[in-house]
């Protein structure tokens, strides 16, 4: 379960390799959406070109773990977020510290969801001529032309609605992108940072705050020569020579005038924690909108997208079972596995259908009925909610089924998205979102957020429990007020550690027979189990 936790959510980042220079590409027309006005006269110069590397998408601080890449579960009660994500835009020249500012600034942020966005992604794919230019080291990758700034704001855009993208990553030895590109999903903050973070018109309206990293020309080319030198094997002559023929004035003819364009500038870059703290304090009180849902609406009756399994002798002697805590283990599954398949059969009858006639065998004909759809799709909650799979494989033959496995962050209490696996073509689709135990809600509205990512329409989205808490029901319906929600049973409580009370326990260690941690909640979910 390892590498399927980290396959999917990356962080975006990047990590310098060799040189090559330029021998002039693109026209004036080109560049009319730049700010300021450039011209296209500058002299060939040799740039450090980069590799994107994937890395875990985490950052250790020593309060928290922040995850760079991932999704807020803030939203209001029209199931979308309460605030567009905060965008900070990093600018300075090579060498100028913006990777090591965006860090310090993530660290004092302090808050769970960031996402940090190179420029260094979205390199152009290079033309055949091109790609004999950049083999004799005759391209420049710092000019303008060099980058993607339709992709880089489309892109740029989606991120800041709070929508899931695909993140191109460029490879540098055969100046082209990997088939493979990463998918990245919304946060409170973003931190875009490049050398021309902000030379076109259109990002820089995507921009919030706007930041120029300002150091000393000095010490970008010490670190420069520490870097070429230890790290590529170069001379210093051949370093000093490149940054005094073509470094310096790319700096001066496109990225220096751009600074006027800051709102902060930035001097002695990640050393300067005065600056850093002043621009933590702004970012802070522009997040105070977006909180987590809040418990007003819990006092409120029953919203009417809650559909509860009526309780029959029957249904109330499986919970009676089920919820024993001396019920062996082989009980537990048995009587689970029969309540699953009645809570799946209720769901069904929430899709749509329409008139079907049919002839009997007898020649008469039959007005029935037939579900009116495209497809019905199942997609699970891990580890818990795979448990529910079964019971739809049994009524809907051929079913395609889907995995997504949150996590709670038992510190903060958040949720956090750590793999996902749906089937293609989903936006379409019916979907029965299956979850065994619902508390807060917390996780099953970050599922919801995921389907509505991948534009499944809200209501055609189906959560099924076989047991939630009046807080989860308020929750995901206040967020999401066209999921029909069906269950078998709705307890009043959740206590402090987020367990259901009465409840049944934690279902996955109950079910799958494992131990459960001092510390378990009704949503942790573990890895998955095949």
């Amino acid at each position: 379960g390892g590498t399927l936790v980290h396959d999917r959510v990356k962080k975006i980042t990047t990590d310098k390799k060799k040189n090559t220079p330029y021998k002039g590409h693109g026209g004036e027309g080109s560049l009319d959406r730049l700010l300021p006005s450039v011209s296209t006269g500058l002299s060939p110069r040799k740039r450090t070109t980069s590799q994107c590397k994937s890395e875990p998408p985490l950052l250790r601080t020593s309060k928290r773990t922040i995850y760079t890449a991932g999704r807020p579960p803030w939203y209001n009660e029209h199931g979308t977020q309460s605030k567009e994500a905060f965008v900070i835009g990093l600018c300075g020249g090579s060498a100028s510290g913006k990777t090591t500012v965006a860090r310090k600034i993530i660290e004092a942020l302090d808050v769970p969801w960031v996402v940090l966005l190179s420029m260094d992604s979205f390199y152009k794919v290079l033309s055949q001529d091109q790609q004999i230019l950049a083999a004799s080291n005759d391209y420049n990758f710092d000019h303008p032309d060099a980058f993607d700034f339709d992709l880089l704001t489309h892109t740029l855009r989606k991120l800041k609605q709070g929508k899931s993208v695909k993140i191109p990553v460029y490879d540098f030895t055969t100046h082209g992108r990997q088939k493979e590109w990463k998918t990245v999903y919304g946060a409170s903050v973003i931190i875009f940072e490049g050398i021309m973070a902000f030379a076109d018109k259109e990002l820089l309206q995507l921009l919030d705050m706007k930041i120029f990293v300002d150091t000393d020309s000095d010490i970008r080319l010490v670190r420069r020569l520490r870097r070429d030198i230890t790290e590529r094997g170069r001379d210093i002559e051949g370093v000093i020579k490149q940054y005094n023929k073509f470094v310096k004035p790319a700096f001066e003819q496109y990225i220096e005038p751009t600074m006027r364009l800051a709102d902060i500038v930035v001097p002695r870059g990640g050393g300067n924690m005065v600056a850093i703290d002043l621009i933590v304090q702004h970012v802070h009180s522009q997040l105070e909108e977006v909180r987590a849902l809040a418990s007003a609406h819990q006092a409120q009756p029953l919203p009417q997208t809650l559909s509860v399994l009526e309780s029959t002798p029957q249904v109330r002697g499986m919970h009676t079972i089920i919820r024993n805590k001396e019920t062996s283990r082989d009980e537990f599954i048995f009587y689970s596995k029969r309540l699953m398949r009645l809570l799946i059969e209720r769901a069904l009858s929430f899709l749509p259908s329409q008139v079907h006639i049919v002839q009997t065998p007898q020649g008469e004909d039959y007005e029935g009925r037939t579900f009116h759809g495209k497809r019905i799709t199942g997609v699970s909650i891990l580890r818990a909610g795979e448990t529910m799979e079964p019971a739809l494989r049994a009524v809907c033959k051929d079913v395609r089924i889907g995995k997504i496995l949150i996590q709670t962050n038992q510190d903060t209490g958040e949720p956090e998205l750590h793999y996902l696996r749906l089937p293609k073509d989903i936006s379409e689709d019916h979907v029965i979102l299956m979850d065994c135990t619902v508390s807060t809600g917390a996780a099953a509205m970050m599922a919801v957020r995921v389907l509505l990512d991948h534009d499944v329409q809200e209501d055609k989205i189906l959560l099924v429990s076989l047991l939630m808490a009046e807080m989860g029901v308020h929750s995901v319906a206040y967020a999401f007020p066209q999921v029909k929600i069906i269950t078998t049973a709705v307890d009043k409580k959740v206590n402090d550690l987020f367990h259901i009370i009465p409840g049944i326990g934690n279902f996955g260690d109950r079910y799958f027979g494992t131990d459960a941690p001092p510390d378990w909640s009704d949503e942790e979910m573990d890895e998955p189990s095949y």
